[in-house]
Parts: structure tokens; C-alpha cells; sequence
């Protein structure tokens, strides 16, 4: 049977118990107040992250796993004699993916598997799901990544926004530069696609938005995978309890799992976001 580890980064938005349950590693990225560098969800939490907003008056700069970073990561297991199979934020978002590829060919390794899971957030968290599982079955890292590989463009991620000035600023969304400051009410959905965010819809009310992620996957219903179905937020417990109790009428087969987004994400996203993320057959 092969020995695999199944590797991530910090903003793959998994709970803790999650993580444990499914023997996931996770490895930080980086959050950056002026000259203060933090490890995403080792130094700093969310309730940190956003009281230093609040105190600093400025977002944060995020940044990538490094290099080395990997190289050390990769090395320590591979030395106990696992194979690695990675999988984290897009390569469209972030260097994390690419600076993963260089470290691999630094350590000149047939053992390490990297798949781009053109994703954030509980996205990459739904196909480290698919990767424990097929881990503990025995596969390979190389039939772990093929598997992985078809999934990533089948995962549906679409989140609302309390405020567009964290997206406007980081710079990462195209389509919201059209929107900012045009309308205090306007409650963007975006959607990730192709590894990239943009924006789906404008409503006028964030309850709107919860409805317009409601009806995508109430109307798909019979072509998801129902093992799991993420709703993913940053402050938002209310609306997620909503749009929790909504699924678990509409999705009575669906597992249904709500997790809390880590300082990365919330860095770009800020509090109050909330999204459903699931993957299409």
C-alpha cells in the first residue's frame, strides 16, 4: 500500500476537525501588517486580523508560501517515505502553486505531485476531501493528482460580499473596480471560474445574493456530489445558519458542512462574506 500525504495551504478553509478527521497537513501563507509578518491561523485568527484592520486603518498584503517553504515541507515527509500530493490556492491568485512546481524540481523528486486545484477557499477544501479519501484507499500520489486533476473544474464556488472595498483593493476580482462606491446596498456575487474571481451578479441586499446562491445549486440538485457541500464565511453566522437550515431541507442527502474562512481569504475578501461551494458531477 503506498504512503501518501495529503498536503494543503492555510487557505483551503477546512475547520479543524476536518483537517484531524481526514489527516490533511497544512502548511501558512502569510499575512503582513507593515514590517509584521504573521503564519495564517498559526500567529494570527481572524478576530486579530480584523482588530488590526480596525486599528491600523489599512488591509493587510498577503503572500505566498515560499520556495523553501516547500522544500522543507516536501522534505519531511519524503524522508519518513511518504509520497506528497499537494493541492492549494489557484495558481491564478497566488505564487503558492507555482513556487510549489520550483521546489519539487529543486529536490529533483518523482514522489511529489502537485495539481492546481483552480480554486480558494473551501473549494480546494471539497478535492482535499476527494484526495484523504483516495489516500486511504492506498492510491498513489500520481492516481491521487489524476483523480484531482478531473474534479477542479467541477467545483462550483460563488460567495457574497458585505463590502466590495476588500476585493476593490486587493485587486484580485475583475469586474468590481465597475462597481465600488456606486451603491452602499449593492451585495456582489462572485464566482470563481477558470481560477479566477469575477462577479456573477449584482444584487441590491445581501439576502438577495444568499438567494441567488440558493437557486444555483437548489436548481442542480441532482448533479452534485453529495458527500459534502461547504458553506464557507467570515463573520457571518447568522446567514450562515440560514442558508444551513435552507440546504438541509432542499438537500436532505447532502452533507452539509459550515466552516470559518482563515485571515488570507478574509484579508480579501473582509467580514461578513459568506459562500456555498460544492462539486457538479
Amino acid at each position: 500500500m503506498n504512503k501518501v500525504v495529503v498536503l494543503t495551504d492555510s487557505t483551503c478553509d477546512l475547520s479543524e476537525k476536518l483537517i484531524k478527521d481526514n489527516d490533511i497537513k497544512v502548511m501558512p501563507l502569510y499575512v503582513t501588517f507593515d514590517s509584521e509578518i504573521y503564519k495564517d491561523r498559526e500567529e494570527i485568527q481572524p478576530a486579530k486580523l480584523y482588530e488590526m484592520i480596525k486599528e491600523k486603518k489599512k488591509l493587510p498584503k498577503t503572500s505566498a508560501a515560499s520556495v523553501g517553504d516547500f522544500m522543507n515541507e516536501f522534505s519531511k515527509y519524503l524522508d519518513q517515505g511518504y509520497e506528497v500530493f499537494y493541492t492549494g490556492i489557484s495558481s491564478k491568485l497566488s505564487a503558492t502553486y507555482s513556487n510549489a512546481l520550483l521546489a519539487k524540481e529543486e529536490l529533483k523528486t518523482d514522489k511529489v505531485e502537485i495539481s492546481d486545484s483552480l480554486n480558494l477557499s473551501t473549494g480546494i477544501g471539497l478535492l482535499l476531501l476527494k484526495a484523504s479519501k483516495l489516500a486511504k484507499q492506498g492510491k498513489s500520489a500520481k492516481e491521487i493528482k489524476e483523480e484531482v486533476d478531473k474534479l477542479a473544474g467541477n467545483v462550483r464556488c460563488k460567495f457574497v460580499v458585505e463590502s466590495l472595498e476588500y476585493l476593490h483593493k486587493g485587486g484580485r476580482c475583475s469586474g468590481v473596480a465597475r462597481f465600488f462606491g456606486t451603491m452602499a446596498r449593492l451585495k456582489p456575487v462572485i464566482i470563481v471560474k477558470d481560477g479566477k474571481m469575477d462577479v456573477l451578479a449584482k444584487t441590491i441586499g445581501k439576502r438577495r445574493g444568499l438567494q441567488v446562491m440558493l437557486d444555483d445549486i437548489i436548481a442542480n440538485k441532482d448533479h452534485i456530489h453529495n458527500d459534502c457541500v461547504m458553506i464557507t464565511h467570515t463573520y457571518a453566522d447568522e446567514d450562515a445558519k440560514y442558508l444551513y437550515d435552507v440546504l438541509s431541507r432542499e438537500l436532505p442527502e447532502a452533507h452539509i458542512e459550515i466552516t470559518e474562512a482563515g485571515c488570507v481569504i478574509s484579508s480579501h475578501c473582509g467580514k461578513g462574506t459568506i459562500g456555498i461551494l460544492y462539486i457538479s458531477k
